[in-house]
């Protein structure tokens, strides 16, 4: 360590990523030292950094200063207790060592003393008074630093002073007085700097602002606690921080938070900025007031209302004290949520604290006497520090730590503890008040249920009584049951069920026409369903008691009742209509009899039933009226009546949410209307193909007596073949329950289609039709991008035609022209800085900026332009005089005619500009006069001869070129240039002699005057002359070198731009941008009016920069990933190589800068922190341009933006503008990232810190909240461990200028706000608590929450303030709460999985989505890129739930939440984000299971039940099948696989097949064949298909639509979708079942490494192969039972797509392993796998090192599931000795016999086998020692045995190698149920001391089926070929071929290395 930093000469050392306790070797190394500070350490933070600062100025005062820091520190923690301190100590006290000599000999002056004080006022002097002078933005962030600085200074200057006895100097400390009471007010501001200083900045002189400001510092009247010291400008915050004890950073964060909110929606008052009141300017209006306050407290009033209390919110009589008193009930809102923390994520809990509180307030300012005490009301918690947090926040939080540790991380059932919602629910009910206020520390809310219980059973007689008083789960318990989906669905069940019932009745009886129903018999029968309803009700009302069971305590009276009346009612029910029905028969069928028979068989009365039926089906009707009348039901439930609540009471429980949830009529008749049409198909379709053609068979079958069976039949008695009419039918009406998701399907992309057709989608969707929609562009930007001024009043009628002037017409025009040309070039020049055009294409493309002022036409892009000159000059050339017919094939292109004329104007105006002598213009303006006149009468060609203009052309190609390089020495060509243009122009084109008489007339008239002659021969020339030319040119604006540069790209572009740009993504944004201009949006406000919004993006620890090394890492193919990057996008890699001027990749290793570009080119390709940073940052960038767009006056208009941002640096009126744009975007845009561990990181030196650091300083106005854990010291000795504190941060970068630009900069963050929090912040899910932590920073009214996986395009964001526009709107009976975007997703390029992928996501998030939020009317929440009513969410639990796993996908649960409070969500298709996917099929399967895992919470959350109860029956419809209904039903699909083969096993083993062979329903069943059609149309993926088809066909035309459809299926698409169906079943039934769902981190990288074998093994073993091998088993087993008598032509059509479905589940994973088929590869997974199945397990041994630990792994969901999921899994796991039963009777040895004893037999076989091994294993345990040899013997006695068994077995009872085969195939799933079952009684296996060897059993399954996989993989990987074929399945083309290349070398650089070793 030479020196304090690496020098020039040392390279400058890699980052390493620094663990804390390594931090005292590299201390020193890093300009970040200063920020790698132990948390207890952090006050000396800011020491350090004044010592990097000054060190380049004076070494001894920076070591002074660290030396000062050791000392404190040594204060701070004298023993050294925190983490890393005692390193981090001892490696500062090397360094003070180390530099303590050298500093000592640069010292000035005698004493450190001396030197200190001098340094101070040097400081004092050039800083902070060079500062004062000038005041601005920029130098309002130097002067808080230069302040900071100083304080620090004089702070060290004082200890030095006391260590030397010295006295400060009297004027140190005047200086120091004044910079102490300025550091006072300088503080660090986010966005509004409201010191008294900072008056000036641009963003505190908006009127708006100041208005708010005013109104809040309006205090008259509040009465101030008496020790109060007054500052200045106190406001209404602080007085209720200083009454109710709130924290000084929250009341800072939220008085800016309020003040720009109310400047918002104050401004937004006056539509024109200047309409404001100018008598007293800064009022604020009571409108916007109004406004705010109604949104804010709408859930508050509501809830006051449902708890029947009167509202705290008490206005005074009063006029003028209203305002004050608004601000004040606002501000303390606002103050509460702010301090929240968790509590955020419940509302009502909110609600609660803030009645209370809210009331006191009201007590103070009516100056009410307390009844007990007679002084006046003081607030309950109230005064001193933090009080409201210590004691509000921190009681309600630790109820929720604590029931969240109960939780044990989400392993423990849902019922033991409270989550989130149950804890909120209590303050749904009256109940709630009793907590009280000040808050009961006994009240039963905080009361755990007593641990001992659950702890140990020893103390069971004395529970402590607390425990009874647990509150429990709050009206709903999420229980672990399939049965949640009947409960919450109910109504769809049933009707489904009835729809059954009734068509099979009437398909039975009768013709089996529908229209038999109308015959009384069969009429009669089909009344049955009413009985059938009934008992399903029942069963209904007994789930319901069921499953509420554990809510009892929290239940009230009324509950409890309505459960019991309604079990009671429904049995009634089912005894009633049962009973009247039977008794409507004359001669009744069985069960009618039956009844009749204990009831008397008097006489029938029919009317008894029907009468039964009116009144139990009048609720229905009830129900169906208010159905068609929404608005009354709205009413009804809203209402807070008795009378209506009594009312309601019996259809559904009063709960707070979920009411008035309804639409409006129109939406309620389509979403009807598509329903009803889907149902009807759907019957219709199961009717005739599926019902009616399988009851004739089956009543065939029912009639066939069957006495033989091939096995031992138990019931050989049972009536009609029972068993075989449930193994045909199971199948089909399993299938009948699935296929509406088919019918939703195929009718969703239907409707889908037409509503986007009708959207306009795709009607700009290639390059030709923007090309041909060009012209109406402008006039779509303008309409839809500019703000439409209101000033001009409309005239109406005929007057108004005539009398409008034009001049004005066309100065609007200019003025829209050059704003359309600012938003044009603006987006082009974003994709050249995002390398998508090269410089080329970026000039064919940009408009003129500067609009020529000459010039009266559009300047269109060149690229429309391009060719049209040179082919109009051919076409002059060869026109021979026809005037006409040339101009009208010129004005045929309308392209090619504006190129004609602006080549002529501007050849025109060239010349004209650079003619000087008066001569040459004489005769200059005489030609173009003569030209211009022809051109009138349209005679041009008939008069002058055209062959000649090439040669004009030539030369003045020529003369552009020479002006664009503008040289002195090109002067004399230039000259010669324009006498040849002279010539041709007058002796070849105009062939008139009067025009060279008078050009020799001026040569000889004027040649000598004044004028010195060149040479003889020149004197007479024209354009010699010295001033005639105006050449070169002293002066080159921007406008002329545009000019010339685009006349030159005009006249020389040959080819046709026909391909610009040729960039795939360029071309989609292009024409999806133009294409969204002509869709419906609303009309752009002034940037100053529209809403302001934020972005939160959620950051944890995923990439946030690649760095160098990263991207040059080759993985084992030698790829590495820039290597990757470079071959997918090659000519993005172009492009940028060609903007940082490199020809090839090693110039970029050269400079810092340019590997830094590099390292950014690479990360906006990835899915990285800084590509989502960027993209969110083009908001600002647009807001910047709009604005500036919205206030330039006309000329500044014309100059353009770029000239604003050019002079931003120099000149001040140009400032003021930028200034004045930069303050409206901050007002309107906010971006808060939330690194959740940035403090940790940077205090622990890691690269992610810098990175992060790195981007605030590059977009300054960027924010990062993070949670900061800081140790605090403990006073109190005795203590060894630290207390931790946490904080929610904000911080900023600290502006890097400095002010002599030669020091050296130091990147540093500043902190604008650190609010203490209760505790640690994340107790649920990750995700939502980091949201939730950072939405205190957010500001604006809509919150867009973006995740790290997002990107954004600069075109997309000028689009913004449209979309904002929308929460004003009104959308059906609501405003919408949360405005749903379409994505693009950016990661279809990488692999044909990708793709597959991409392409399903894309038709999800477009059509799915357009058509869930119109007509159907449930989208809801599915992650990113919505944008949330900021208030509306913030007031009713945020943007997202946090319970732990219940609410795993939390997105989803925000759009839940808002639904069910009666928000809205819409779905807009005109802006897009981009958007990043998982790129490998494993990670593809992880994002699945967590989506899968996250929609099986789903089904047991309270959200979806109360959904499903509160809907209308079709909305509820749409909202079964939208969310967990899809994966229900694909749950069913492969359950229909399993009972239809496991029915045919029955048939097949039991010979009734073979018995019934004669029957058509066996032989050829049509039904089944279309009900395993039907399946395996969801198998392979038709869902997904069929949305994706019509999407890509609307938007990029139905002939792509089919290709690309094509393409998929011939790269597998199929295999990929059969195998994520299993994959969704697996873990979605699991979660149902046992739970075990969990966050599945899915890593976003690029994948192009080889999955190894075990790793696939281990992630699919569960939910693929073992279900592969026993679905092929049992495919075996038909196969071979079955040959015997069926045509195998019927076998392979029954059963082609369950082959197919097999050989996908364990293959799939090795066909898109990259590179699975490579020998060598296969011979390392092989080595890798043994050693990982062979590896023993242990504690801390990861489940990737050894089976064993895996295996214990993989069965951890069992421990945690409860006894109800133990019992299903030992009954699944039954079926597995069905096989054994059935198999032993076909063995040749048992055909004799059919006895019960041959299955005994079997079972004696198997234990033998198993105590033979247990026998081998305990011996060689026992014995392998010490009788080596006996044991031997004993081994090979044993083999034996097994042979000569085996050998008498075959000669004895003629056993054959079928019977061996059989019996494998018989044995092993009876062991693998074994070894189920006893995974499953773990605790009582382990008792009985049987687990090891279970485990050894496990072991040797495993490798059989390891063994299975792997030989045909190994076979496949033999040949060459096959590696061949998958690379180019896998990856496009590029890739492939530059993967092949990197083999080839690697193959080489192998060889050497092996050679070199050797």
């Amino acid at each position: 360590m030479s020196s304090s930093r690496a020098g020039a000469d040392q390279p400058p050392q890699p980052q390493r990523r620094i663990q804390r306790t390594q931090t005292a070797g590299n201390l020193g190394e890093t300009a970040f030292d200063s920020e790698v500070v132990p948390s207890s350490l952090v006050e000396i933070a800011p020491i350090l950094r004044v010592a990097n600062e000054v060190e380049s100025h004076n070494p001894r005062v920076a070591y002074l200063c660290r030396f000062y820091a050791f000392e404190k520190a040594h204060r701070l923690d004298p023993t050294s207790s925190g983490r890393g301190v005692r390193q981090f100590k001892t490696a500062l006290l090397q360094r003070l060592e180390r530099e303590n000599d050298p500093t000592l000999m640069g010292r000035v002056k005698k004493s450190d003393a001396r030197e200190m004080q001098s340094f101070y006022q040097h400081y004092y002097k050039k800083y902070i008074q060079a500062l004062h002078n000038a005041a601005d933005k920029a130098d309002r962030a130097q002067l808080t630093k230069a302040y900071q600085t100083a304080n620090v200074l004089f702070e060290v200057l004082k200890a030095v002073n006391m260590t030397q006895s010295m006295e400060v100097d009297r004027e140190i400390l005047e200086a120091h007085g004044k910079v102490a009471e300025k550091t006072e007010l300088l503080v660090p501001y986010n966005i509004l700097p409201l010191d008294p200083d900072s008056k000036s900045q641009a963003i505190m002189t908006y009127p708006e602002i100041q208005a708010a400001v005013l109104a809040l510092r309006n205090t008259r009247g509040l009465p101030w606690p008496k020790e109060y010291k007054k500052k200045k400008d106190e406001d209404v915050l602080d007085w209720l921080q200083s009454m109710f004890g709130f924290q000084k950073d929250n009341v800072a964060n939220q008085r800016e938070h309020l003040i720009l909110l109310l400047a918002n929606v104050h401004i937004r008052q006056f539509p024109k900025p200047d309409q404001q009141p100018k008598v007293r300017p800064c009022l604020l209006d009571d409108r916007a007031l109004t406004e705010v306050m109604k949104k804010l407290f709408k859930n508050y009033k509501k809830w006051c209302k449902y708890l029947g209390r009167k509202s705290s919110l008490w206005l005074p009589t009063i006029q003028q004290e209203v305002q004050q008193r608004k601000l004040l009930y606002m501000g303390l809102y606002l103050l509460i949520w702010g301090e929240a923390a968790n509590l955020r994520f419940m509302p009502e809990c909110l609600c609660y604290i803030y009645h209370h509180m809210a009331f006191e307030l009201y007590g103070m300012l009516a100056g009410n006497v307390s009844p007990m005490t007679g002084e006046n009301v003081k607030p309950a918690y109230g005064g001193e520090e933090e009080a409201f947090l210590k004691k509000v926040v921190t009681p309600i939080y630790k109820v929720i730590a604590e029931e969240a540790d109960r939780s044990k991380r989400g392993k423990s059932k849902h019922s033991q503890w409270r989550n989130y919602d149950d804890i909120n629910e209590y303050f749904w009910s009256v109940d709630c008040f009793r907590l009280g206020w000040p808050m009961r520390a006994d009240a039963d809310f905080f009361c755990m249920p007593s641990e001992q219980r659950y702890l140990d059973k020893s103390s069971e007689d004395h529970k402590p009584a607390s425990g009874d008083r647990w509150v429990g789960k709050v009206n709903f318990v999420e229980i672990r049951s399939f049965w949640h989906i009947f409960r919450s669905f109910d109504r769809m069940w049933s009707f489904f069920i009835l729809c059954l019932q009734v068509m099979i009745i009437v398909a039975w009886n009768g013709s089996g026409q529908p229209t038999s129903i109308f015959s009384a018999d069969v009429f009669k029968k089909a009344l049955s369903v009413f009985i059938t309803a009934a008992i399903l009700k029942l069963g209904q009302a007994v789930l319901d008691v069921i499953l509420s069971w554990k809510s009892r305590r929290s239940m009230s009276f009324h509950v409890k009742l309505r459960y019991i009346a309604k079990v009671i009612s429904a049995a009634a029910w089912v005894i009633i209509l049962p009973v009247t029905y039977a008794y409507t028969w004359e001669n009744p069928p069985g069960f009618a009899q039956t009844i009749k028979g204990w009831f008397g068989n008097n006489s029938n009365s029919p009317s008894l039933f029907i009468l039964a039926v009116v009144i139990y089906l009048s609720p229905n009707m009830l129900a169906g009226v208010l159905f068609l009348f929404p608005f009354i039901r709205r009413f009804l439930e809203r209402s807070n009546y008795r009378i209506v609540m009594l009312m309601m009471w019996w259809s559904q429980p009063r709960l707070y949410v979920g009411r008035g949830m309804h639409e409006g009529t129109f939406s309620l008749f389509k979403y009807t209307m598509f329903w009803v049409l889907l149902i009807v198909t759907k019957l219709a379709f199961s009717y005739y193909i599926e019902i009616k053609p399988l009851v004739g068979p089956t009543k065939a079958i029912m009639k066939v007596h069957i006495t033989t069976f091939q096995w031992h039949e138990f019931f050989p008695r049972a009536k009609n073949n029972i068993g075989v009419v449930i193994a045909l039918w199971a199948p089909i009406i399993l299938v009948y329950f699935m296929d509406t998701q088919i019918w939703y399907a195929i009718y969703s992309t239907i409707f889908g289609g037409i509503y986007g057709a009708f959207r306009r989608l795709g009607e700009i969707r290639t390059l030709g039709m923007l090309r041909s929609r060009f012209e109406s562009l402008p006039g779509a930007f303008n309409a839809r991008l500019i703000p439409v001024d209101k000033s001009e009043p409309k005239k109406k009628g005929l007057k108004a035609t005539l009398s409008r002037t034009f001049g004005q017409v066309e100065g609007s025009k200019e003025k829209q022209a050059a704003r359309f040309a600012q938003l044009w070039n603006k987006i082009i020049s974003s994709f050249r800085e995002e390398d998508l055009i090269n410089n080329r294409e970026m000039d064919l493309l940009l408009v003129p900026y500067w609009a020529d002022r000459d010039l009266d036409l559009i300047q269109w892009p060149p690229f429309l332009l391009a060719s049209k000159i040179p082919i109009a000059l051919d076409m002059a050339k060869d026109s021979n005089g026809k005037d006409k017919e040339l101009t009208k094939r010129i004005l045929a292109d309308e392209y090619m005619h504006c190129a004609v004329r602006e080549c002529y104007a501007s050849f025109r105006n060239i010349i004209k500009f650079l003619v000087q002598g008066n001569r040459e213009k004489k005769v200059i303006e005489y030609i173009f006069s003569e030209v211009d006149k022809h051109i009138e009468e349209g005679d041009l060609i008939r008069e002058f001869n055209m062959s000649a203009l090439p040669s004009l052309y030539d030369h003045f190609v020529r003369l552009i070129d020479f002006l664009s390089k503008n040289n002195q020495d090109d002067r004399d060509q230039v000259v010669i240039l324009f006498q040849d243009m002279l010539e041709v122009v007058t002796r070849d084109i105009m062939m008139e002699d009067h025009i060279s008489s008078l050009v020799d007339s001026v040569h000889g008239g004027s040649g000598h005057e004044g004028m010195i002659p060149l040479d003889e021969h020149q004197q007479h020339q024209l354009f010699a002359s010295a001033g005639a030319i105006k050449f070169p040119l002293t002066h080159v604006t921007e406008a002329w070198k545009e000019k010339i540069n685009r006349l030159y790209l005009l006249l020389t572009t040959k080819e046709s731009a026909m391909d610009v740009p040729s960039n795939l993504e360029a071309r989609r944004r292009i024409s999806f941008f133009s294409n969204s201009l002509f869709m419906d949006m609303p009309p752009a406000p002034k940037v100053r009016n529209m809403l302001s919004f934020s972005v939160l993006t959620p950051y944890y620890t995923e990439e946030v920069l690649f760095s160098i090394e990263g991207l040059e890492r080759p993985n084992e193919d030698g790829v590495s990933i820039l290597f990757y990057l470079q071959k997918i996008f090659p000519d993005e890699w172009n492009n940028f190589l060609e903007r940082v001027k490199c020809s090839s990749e090693d110039e970029l290793k050269g400079s810092d800068e340019l590997e830094e570009e590099l390292r950014l080119w690479a990360s906006y390709r990835g899915q990285t922190l800084t590509r989502t940073v960027r993209g969110m940052m083009y908001y600002r960038k647009a807001l910047e341009l709009q604005a500036f767009l919205d206030m330039a006056k006309d000329e500044d208009l014309m100059q353009g933006y770029k000239a604003i941002e050019l002079s931003s640096e120099d000149q001040s009126e140009g400032r003021s503008l930028w200034a004045q744009g930069q303050a409206v975007a901050d007002m309107k845009f906010t971006y808060v990232v939330s690194c959740q561990l940035y403090g940790i990181q940077k205090r622990s030196g890691d690269y992610r810190a810098q990175d992060i650091l790195r981007l605030m300083t590059t977009y300054p106005s960027l924010r990062v909240a993070y949670i900061d854990e800081v140790e605090e010291p403990s006073k109190d000795r005795s203590q060894k461990i630290n207390q931790k504190a946490y904080y929610s941060t904000l911080v900023k970068a600290a502006m890097p200028k400095s002010i002599d630009s030669s020091e050296p900069v130091q990147n540093l963050d500043q902190v604008i706000y650190r609010i203490k929090l209760p505790g640690p912040a994340i107790l649920g899910e990750g995700k939502p608590e980091n949201q939730n932590h950072a939405i205190i920073f957010t500001r604006g009214e809509g919150l867009q929450t973006i995740d790290m996986n997002q990107d954004n395009y600069m075109e997309e964001a000028l689009k913004m303030r449209n979309l904002l526009q929308e929460f004003l709107k009104h959308d059906g009976v609501r405003h919408p709460t949360i405005l749903g975007l379409r994505e693009h997703i950016f990661t279809g390029s990488v692999s044909s999985l990708a793709w597959f992928m991409s392409n399903q996501e894309n038709s999800f998030v477009t059509i799915g989505q357009r058509l869930l939020a119109n007509p159907l009317k449930v989208r809801f929440h599915y992650g990113h890129p919505d944008v949330f009513d900021r208030l509306f969410h913030l007031s009713r639990g945020g943007v997202s739930k946090a319970s732990k796993v219940i609410n795993l996908s939390e997105d989803i649960f925000a759009g839940f939440n808002s639904t069910l409070r009666e928000g809205n969500v819409t779905h807009h298709e005109y802006i897009q984000v981009g958007k990043g996917r998982d790129v490998g099929l494993n990670q593809i399967s992880m994002f699945e299971a967590k989506i899968a895992n996250g929609n099986g919470e789903q089904t047991l959350s309270r959200d979806i039940y109360r959904l499903g109860h509160r809907f209308d029956f079709f909305r509820m419809l749409s909202c079964y099948f939208t969310t967990i209904g899809f994966y229900y039903s694909t749950l069913i699909t492969v359950l229909t696989v399993y009972v239809f083969l496991y029915g045919r096993l029955y048939l097949v083993l039991s010979g009734l097949e073979e018995g019934l062979n004669t029957q058509e329903a066996i032989r050829d069943n049509k039904p089944l064949q279309v009900a395993l059609a039907s399946q395996s149309f969801v198998q392979i993926g038709f869902l997904m298909a069929l949305p994706m088809l019509m999407e890509i066909g609307l938007e990029k035309g139905f002939r792509t639509a089919l290709s690309e459809f094509i393409l998929m299926q011939l790269q597998l698409a199929p295999v990929f979708f059969t195998f994520s169906l299993g994959t969704k079943t697996h873990y979605y039934g699991r979660t149902l079942l046992h739970g075990g769902a969990k966050y599945r981190s899915t890593g976003r990288g690029f994948v192009v490494f080889h999955a190894k074998f075990a790793d696939n093994y281990r992630l699919y073993s569960r939910s693929h192969f073992v279900k592969g091998i026993e679905l092929l088993i049992l495919l075996v087993v038909y196969q071979i039972f079955g040959h015997t008598y069926k045509s195998a032509v019927a076998y392979i059509l029954i059963t082609v797509s369950m082959w197919f479905m097999v050989v996908t589940w364990l293959f799939a994973p090795f066909l898109f392993n990259p590179s699975g088929f490579e020998w060598q590869k296969i011979v390392d997974d092989w080595t890798d796998w043994n050693k990982w199945i062979s590896n023993r397990g242990g504690i801390g041994v990861p489940p990737e090192k050894s089976w064993e630990s895996w295996w214990e792994e993989e069965q951890e969901h069992l421990r945690h599931s409860g006894k109800r999921g133990i019992v299903a899994e030992i009954l699944l796991s039954l079926r597995f000795f069905i096989y054994q039963y059935g198999l032993v009777y076909h063995l040749n040895i048992a055909k004799k016999t059919k006895s019960v004893l041959v299955y005994g037999i079997s079972w004696l076989v198997i234990v033998l086998i198993l105590f033979v091994m247990k026998t081998v294993s305990v011996g060689r345990r026992k014995f392998s020692a010490e009788y080596q040899l006996v044991f031997r013997l004993i081994k090979g006695l044993i083999f034996v045995t097994f042979v000569s068994i085996l050998v008498t077995l075959i000669v004895l009872p003629h056993m054959t190698l079928q019977d061996i085969i059989v019996c494998i195939l018989a044995f092993m799933p009876t062991g693998w149920g074994m070894l189920m079952i006893a995974q499953a009684c773990k605790p009582l296996v382990q008792k009985a001391g049987l687990w090891p060897s279970v485990r050894t059993l496990a072991r040797g399954f495993e490798i059989v089926m390891g063994l299975l996989l792997f030989t045909p993989v190994a076979f496949l990987a033999w040949f060459p070929f096959v590696s061949e074929f998958q690379t180019r399945m896998l990856f496009n083309q590029a890739f492939s071929r530059g993967l092949q290349i990197s083999r080839i070398l690697g193959g080489q650089r192998k060889d050497r290395s092996s050679r070199n070793k050797e």
